[in-house]
């Protein structure tokens, strides 16, 4: 082999000048494509940071809005089943560990807005001459006008807003809430500071009166005496016996852990979702490029000959894609802070994940989260550059000045193809780490890597079948599209990766979709459904004199009550439910059951626990559940129930258990109800049921109908609603690919002027000319859509049957869209093609005898 030229000592110039001279004005005349990777990086960036922006800033604003009501007590004192008993407090009230004692009862209830609409409102009842020692934002201010403001914090009968709760009545001095199937009718002598959700403020004995839990509280905030620590006071509570299994010692900052944990899921999978452009864009700067790099041999051939070490060759292009990064991530964290800036204004903190209702965030951002996503978007810019960084490395730079050209970095890699679809099904059995798919994820990016190493030989596999006759045109893009395959790689990387994922999403999305579709069939079989207020409000509930009467109105031939309860299990998981329900002699007849039942028990009371609930708290069938359950006389005890079954349940993330009602009212004596299903005698009039249903309760106001159709709709539509951004995000990853072919196809029409000028010198139009490089670009677009296609099911069955279950602790079966699918394939095969066209006839408007000239 040659050894490398000398440089002579005329050339022996500072490497800086030389790089100027040689790198940086080339750069300049491409700057159109790289402005292109810069404009991906930047949407990627943009993308993921808005999310973490909307979702952090959802954080601390339920996290501030907690700490402005709860304040900052040293430890809770609670009930396992959500209550205790008053004299609990003045037992715990009088250990010398304990400096202060402030007894609180939370009710969450309805009441009425100014429109008429009625809203969820949390109360609290509270001691006033204590409760602001530990929360002063909870201090009762009463108003200007009251005749006794010193006394009117202990009037039973008023109730003191927080600012989100005045917003809602507006300028009314009288607020009505709902106890039961009534009305409690309250003065609004005042305000209070906390923030939060909308928040009224009471005494705790009207509290107590009002919405029926006489001697009963829900928690008890201590301040501990000085020098006492959690430890000494467990265990001063425990010889007092106040820890047993109805009470336990809480964290104050376990209400902001526990909604942490729980939104975790789905704010790490809507950030993954949202890191899909910036992967995307990351093979839009690999195509960038290694175009870039093969446009440029002849000077990096200079470059070597003059003395520049292969390495130094490698760290100019590493350079150059830090360069993309940077300016791309800086533009990208701009942009995001936008979009999260407009997301948090019209769309508030919830992105659909239901887990921030009701709350209105200021954008609150972090210079260190910033700094990481900025190093997010240079990383992957210099990780899409690092392969044509090692074939500016290894180029040979005699070869290159006699202008030889050299297939460095471009041969075919089948067999890292086919070792990276083996470790991505590999990393796809992994269990999750720490709650989080985090293998899943990998699974999929190795499966998209080995995918794109994989085009040049399904490109050949292609070609095989190509049959072009006597079509000299056909024959030339069919040969040249074989010879230069391994170019169809950085043509096509990001169709491909961009196509897979939105294949993908699609097929994960409908697969989803017509699960709940299939679940609201099974768990809606009544013809109307009846409620006080919607989820498990304590305050709001059916008497069962109104449900008998219910169940004897004319046109309802049957009355299924069911009782919604929230059952506190471990502080760092929100409760999961308790559906005390009419089951009937089957119940696998009206529950959505995954598998077999177990035989029953004797001695033994029946549970059904859903899918998340069974994942959360290792409740297999076959095994026994202790369940905390409050009686009529308030005291709370363990009850162990046999698992019999697994229903699906996409309604609850964080679980449910399902017990037979008439088991519910005989170990509590709880008759109350929460809904009300009515399946309605064939010709019933469901308007005229309605109406005696209203007379029934006697306000129209406090109770809620449904038709199974529109809750079914409703339900769909909420659906629809919160994966309207898979959408967005797929449409931009698409776009990005597609720019990516366009400056790929358009450098390589650059790259090859000489050869379209001899052609038009042979006699070839340039219409001619443009069909050659459309039916290549066709080719390579085809064999990534291929590929993109296979790539986008293989990672849908790592979405369905793995991401899913172990973030969500939800299964579903697989469900291909194949109009949908084949649409998508379909636009994209057209858009690829019609994209490199447009490239092409634009690079090529360059003079035909200009461009045969530079060979002479």
């Amino acid at each position: 082999m040659a050894a490398p030229l000398s440089a002579p000592a005329a050339f022996d110039v500072p490497l800086a000048a030389l790089l100027r001279a040689l790198s940086w004005p080339e750069a300049r005349r491409h700057a159109l494509r790289h402005a292109t990777a810069v404009l991906a990086v930047m949407l990627g960036v943009a993308l993921a940071w808005s999310v973490h922006l909307i979702n952090a800033s959802a954080l601390a604003e339920f996290g501030a809005a907690v700490r402005s009501v709860n304040g900052e007590p040293d430890l809770i004192l609670a009930g396992s089943a959500g209550s205790l008993d008053e004299a609990d407090y003045a037992r715990v009230a009088a250990l010398p560990e304990v400096a202060l004692a402030s007894p609180v009862i939370e009710v969450e209830t309805q009441a009425e807005a100014a429109d008429g609409r009625r809203f969820t409102l949390r109360v609290l009842g509270l001691d006033a001459l204590v409760a602001p020692m530990l929360a002063p934002d909870v201090l009762p201010r009463p108003n200007d006008d009251e005749a006794q403001p010193a006394r009117v914090a202990l009037d039973p009968d008023v109730v003191f807003l927080n600012p989100t709760a005045r917003a809602h009545v507006g300028a009314a001095r009288t607020l009505a809430l709902q106890s039961g199937l009534a009305r409690v009718p309250l003065r609004i002598a005042g305000g209070v500071a906390a923030a939060g959700a909308p928040l009224a403020v009471m005494d705790i004995a009207g509290a107590q009166a009002r919405f029926g839990a006489p001697g009963r509280i829900t928690r008890v905030d201590l301040r501990l005496a000085e020098g006492v620590d959690r430890t000494a006071f467990e265990a001063a509570a425990r010889r007092a016996g106040l820890l047993d299994g109805e009470r336990r010692v809480l964290e104050p900052r376990a209400s902001e852990q526990r909604l942490s944990n729980v939104s975790r899921a789905y704010r790490v999978n809507l950030t993954v979702l949202a890191l899909v452009a910036l992967f995307t864009g990351a093979f839009l700067v690999y195509s960038v490029l290694s175009l870039a790099v093969a446009q440029r041999q002849p000077q990096f051939a200079l470059l070597g000959v003059l003395g520049l070490a292969a390495r130094e060759r490698r760290r100019l292009v590493i350079a150059e894609a830090a360069v993309v990064g940077v300016i791309g991530s800086a533009l990208g964290l701009l942009l995001g802070t936008a979009l999260a800036l407009a997301a948090l204004r019209w769309l508030g903190g919830d992105l659909g994940g239901g887990y921030f209702e009701d709350l209105a965030p200021a954008l609150r951002a972090s210079p260190l989260a910033a700094a990481g996503y900025g190093a997010l978007g240079i990383v992957a810019a210099m990780v899409g550059g690092w392969a044509p960084a090692r074939a500016a490395e290894q180029l040979p730079p005699a070869q290159a000045l006699k202008g030889l050209g050299t297939d460095a970095g471009r041969r075919e890699h089948p067999r890292l193809a086919l070792g990276a679809m083996a470790a991505g099904s590999l990393l796809a059995l992994l269990p999750p780490v720490a709650g989080l798919p985090l293998a899943a994820y990998a699974s999929v990016a190795v499966l998209l890597l080995g995918g794109i190493a994989a085009v040049p030989s399904v490109v050949a596999a292609l070609l095989r079948y190509a049959r072009p006759g006597r079509n000299p045109l056909k024959l030339l893009a069919i040969e040249r599209a074989r010879h230069q395959r391994a170019t169809a790689t950085v043509a096509v990387a990001g169709v491909v990766a961009s196509l897979a994922l939105s294949v993908a999403l699609t097929i994960m999305v409908a697969s989803f979709r017509d699960a709940v579709s299939r679940w609201l069939d099974v768990v809606l079989p009544a013809d109307l459904y009846v409620r006080t207020a919607p989820g498990s409000s304590q305050a709001a509930w059916l008497p069962p004199a109104f449900v008998a009467a219910a169940a004897a109105l004319p046109g309802v031939e049957q009355a299924r009550a069911q009782r919604v309860l929230p059952i506190a299990l471990r502080p760092d998981r929100a409760p999961p439910a308790l559906l005390a329900r009419e089951l009937g002699p089957d119940p696998a007849a009206s529950l959505p059951l995954v598998g077999a039942l177990r035989p029953a028990r004797p001695g033994l009371s029946s549970a059904y626990v859903s899918e998340a609930f069974a994942a959360l708290y290792d409740a297999a069938p076959g095994r026994e559940v202790a369940v905390p359950l409050t009686a009529a006389d308030g005291r709370t005890r363990e009850v162990r129930f046999l698992v019999r079954g697994v229903w699906r349940d996409y309604a609850r993330q964080h679980g449910a258990v399902i017990i037979a009602r008439a088991d519910y009212v005989a170990l509590t004596g709880d008759e109350r109800v929460n809904d009300l299903a009515l399946t309605l005698r064939r010709g019933a009039d469901a308007d005229a049921v309605r109406a005696r249903l209203v007379a029934l309760a006697g306000d129209a106001a406090l109770l809620e109908f449904a038709r199974a159709d529109e809750l079914r709709a409703t339900s769909l539509a909420i659906f629809d609603r919160s994966f309207a951004v898979t959408v967005w995000l797929q449409a931009v990853a698409i776009g990005i690919g597609l720019v990516g072919l366009a400056a790929s196809t358009s450098a390589q029409v650059l790259a090859r002027r000489r050869e379209f000028g001899l052609m038009a010198h042979l006699g070839c139009t340039r219409r001619q000319v443009l069909a050659i490089v459309a039916g290549e670009a066709a080719l390579w677009t085809g064999a990534g859509a291929v590929v993109g296609l296979a790539l986008g099911l293989a990672v849908s069955v790592v979405l369905v049957y793995v991401v899913n279950p172990q973030s969500f602790h939800w299964t579903m079966e697989l469900r291909v869209p194949l109009a949908r699918v084949a649409a998508l394939v379909a636009a994209v095969l057209a858009s690829g093609t019609l994209t490199a066209w447009l490239a092409a006839r634009r690079a090529s408007s360059y003079d035909a005898v200009q461009a045969v000239k530079e060979d002479w």
